[in-house]
């Protein structure tokens, strides 16, 4: 066995998605597959359920590692772990697909490398943020009018 395994984990947070996309699990039954299909996956095993009223989950089992998912409607959010043991497999349009599909308004990415026997530091994640940052201002803009033209009155 190699002693150097090249895996690689990521989990996404995906903050404020649309309660349209977000509030079944059917839409997921077709579209994780075929999502990673075209990323150039094999999917071997899907399934999805509804855990409760407040949480719904999805697995995919693929040859190069399995991708989770876990929807919470009800505070507009989804966590996901993607998890990849193919040398050179490429998690990112993946990651695209998903904010397509459920246009959050904040991401945050962490990435792990897994069996990396190197250096205490390089076990370290990487943690990356983002803001969609013209909906805020947006957003912001629309309520200091509000709160301006509330102060002229």
């Amino acid at each position: 066995m190699d002693a150097k395994i090249t895996s690689r984990h990521l989990t996404f947070d995906l903050y404020t998605c649309k309660p349209a996309e977000i509030d079944t699990v059917s839409h997921l039954r077709e579209e994780l597959p075929a999502m990673l299909t075209a990323a150039g996956f094999h999917v071997l095993l899907t399934n999805s359920r509804s855990i409760d009223d407040t949480h719904l989950a999805a697995v995919v089992l693929m040859s190069e590692g399995h991708f989770t998912i876990h929807l919470y409607p009800e505070l507009k959010y989804a966590a996901c772990d993607f998890y990849l043991c193919a040398p050179g497999a490429k998690p990112e349009q993946i990651f695209k697909e998903l904010k397509k599909l459920l246009h959050p308004e904040k991401t945050k990415t962490t990435y792990l490398k897994r069996g990396d026997f190197g250096t205490v530091t390089d076990m370290k994640p990487k943690v990356k943020t983002r803001f969609a940052p013209l909906r805020k201002i947006k957003n912001t803009g629309a309520k200091m009018i509000s709160c301006l033209k509330t102060n002229k009155k």
